[in-house]
């Protein structure tokens, strides 16, 4: 034989892993890697529209490689116990907290869900899938200015969902922090504001400057919104338009995640909705608007980065003013989202 053979080094085996006990992962996606370089192709629904709020459901044409793809969704592995959310250390840390998967499947967050307890409420700066049976730290940002002192010993999943104007200081940060070698540390300051802007507009009253009053506030007027605009079957993704103007685009590996995280993302949007007086609609948005901005973004050059968990996240700053990024796991396009709202 005169050529050397290809080698693939996997990860060690330790005594952790042979037990099967969770191993702490400080980073395992690595740039550069085999990130997906085609987009999907995607229909464009007819809109359902309440009030001021607008959302196109999104169809994915062929989601056979992605489908294959296991992974069990944050709120599911929280309810189940396989999962726990904490502070770091007894004196915990505003931007990281750590995950602990007991389970034998991967875990998804998703960028911009709330979780709530422990010191304080927080929000994920970008989507991570956790390995099976691991314990990793994820980057958050806080959505609770005034409080600092323990509630519970871990954290839980309310089901809701950060607005796309709060997502948009998350990924516009977080892609600059990146950029500069920061990691994926968002503006807390900017967080912040923008949680006390959104206490005003909605009128809401909190002891602890907490996102969450402000959503409980709109908590009643939540299920008209949901009767009007419910999932459409075979939606693997949705994009959302408030007053006239596309401001968010969420698009997933699978039908299921779609439909079990629909109502999760709403939440967020229906407070911004709500905050935005009709007065305030400039035109109806098109399903060829929402088709221009996928096609814009299939266009724009990817640029790979270190994911947090498993796989490799890819920012496109070329889209700028919008802000987009994608999880890319094994070829396959987790969750991939674009902010245009301002």
């Amino acid at each position: 034989m005169t050529t050397f053979p290809d080698i693939r080094v996997d990860d060690p085996l330790t005594e952790e892993t042979l037990t099967g006990s969770p191993k702490f992962v400080e980073g395992r996606g690595k740039a550069g890697g085999t990130a997906m370089t085609t987009f999907p192709d995607i229909r464009v629904g007819d809109p359902l529209t309440h009030e001021t709020l607008t959302v196109f459901p999104l169809f994915v044409e062929d989601r056979v490689q992605a489908e294959r793809i296991e992974y069990l969704l944050s709120g599911d592995a929280l309810e189940s116990g396989t999962l726990t959310v904490e502070e770091l250390g007894e004196s915990g840390s505003v931007p990281e907290l750590v995950v602990t998967n007991k389970g034998d499947s991967r875990v998804l967050f998703l960028e911009g869900e709330e979780l709530r307890g422990a010191k304080q409420n927080r929000v994920l700066n970008t989507s991570v899938l956790v390995p099976a049976h691991s314990s990793l730290k994820i980057p958050v940002s806080c959505v609770e200015q005034g409080r600092w002192a323990y509630r519970s010993r871990r954290f839980r999943s309310e089901g809701t969902h950060s607005s796309s104007k709060l997502r948009r200081i998350l990924k516009e940060s977080v892609t600059q922090a990146l950029a500069s070698g920061g990691g994926h540390r968002s503006d807390q300051g900017r967080v912040w504001n923008e949680v006390s802007r959104l206490m005003r507009s909605t009128g809401s009253s909190s002891d602890t400057m907490a996102m969450a009053d402000a959503y409980a506030s709109s908590e009643p007027r939540m299920g008209d919104f949901r009767v009007n605009i419910p999932y459409v079957e075979g939606a693997c993704g949705v994009a959302f338009a408030v007053a006239g103007k596309i401001v968010s685009l969420d698009l997933f590996d699978k039908i299921e995640t779609c439909r079990k995280v629909w109502d999760r993302l709403m939440t967020g949007m229906v407070v911004e909705a709500l905050e935005t007086p009709a007065a305030e609609t400039s035109s109806t948005p098109s399903s060829q608007d929402v088709s221009a901005l996928i096609n814009r973004w299939r266009e724009a050059p990817p640029k790979p980065v270190p994911a947090v968990g498993e796989g490799e996240e890819l920012r496109y700053e070329s889209l700028a003013p919008t802000h987009a990024s994608a999880l890319v796991f094994q070829d396959a396009m987790i969750h991939a989202s674009a902010i245009t709202s301002g």
